[in-house]
């Protein structure tokens, strides 16, 4: 159902993570069988009972691995996944410790310190602590992977945590922090307005242009401190 340009490694939490990402399976006891037939291809078997919606992937028609949302009709593919949704923790979390988070992902990216050419998603507690990381040479494949580790453990949703994007903040990074429920977004680069306008409506903290010393606050300023 999906084909993506990715960096190997992490395949079956990229397959998993998708798939809940988009909406397509809601827990990981879902999933009778996950197999990787070979050196790039996973087969994801479902049990019988569970109903599948694969019209929920339509949007990637529109989309690749690199680009983000493009279009109308992507875009309200994507809108129809809101009923996933739900409401936020009242997390509130320490200026400082964003400042903190880009020296963390880096001194955790070790394919990046080789290639200097992936994106990373990487997650953190509350307090600021480091517990996971994902890279990828696909923004969105790197959130899917780190994602999808946390669903095949059975740990969403993740209502009280920080994601950090090593990029720009798409509307699509957005939708699927949105659907495991991660209520604080920080990016070193820039969102798009339709980012914004996503993280409005999911009542989501959305942080761009994280500096050493400085960042920019878009959306659900009442939980930084």
């Amino acid at each position: 159902i999906s084909i993506t340009m990715r960096t190997t490694g992490d395949d079956k939490n990229l397959a998993v993570g998708f798939l809940f990402t988009e909406g397509i399976l809601s827990s990981f006891s879902e999933i009778e069988n996950i197999a990787q037939i070979s050196d790039n291809q996973i087969i994801v078997k479902i049990k019988k009972d569970i109903p599948l919606d694969l019209s929920k992937i339509e949007r990637h028609f529109y989309t690749s691995s690199s680009c983000g949302v493009c279009g109308k009709s992507s875009i309200e593919a994507i809108q129809t996944l809101k009923n996933n949704y739900h409401s936020f923790s009242d997390i509130k979390i320490a200026k400082e410790i964003i400042l903190t988070l880009n020296e963390q992902v880096r001194k955790a990216q070790v394919i990046f310190e080789s290639t200097g050419g992936l994106h990373a998603s990487a997650l953190f507690s509350a307090a600021g602590n480091f517990m996971n990381l994902a890279e990828d040479v696909g923004r969105h494949n790197a959130l899917d992977k780190l994602i999808g580790n946390f669903f095949s453990k059975n740990n969403l949703p993740l209502k009280n945590h920080i994601l950090f994007l090593s990029g720009r903040a798409s509307f699509e990074l957005v939708q699927k922090a949105a659907m495991a429920e991660i209520p604080i977004i920080c990016a070193l680069g820039a969102p798009s307005s339709l980012a914004v306008e996503l993280a409005k409506e999911t009542n989501t903290t959305l942080v761009g242009f994280l500096k050493a010393h400085s960042f920019n606050i878009y959306t659900g300023a009442e939980r930084i401190i």
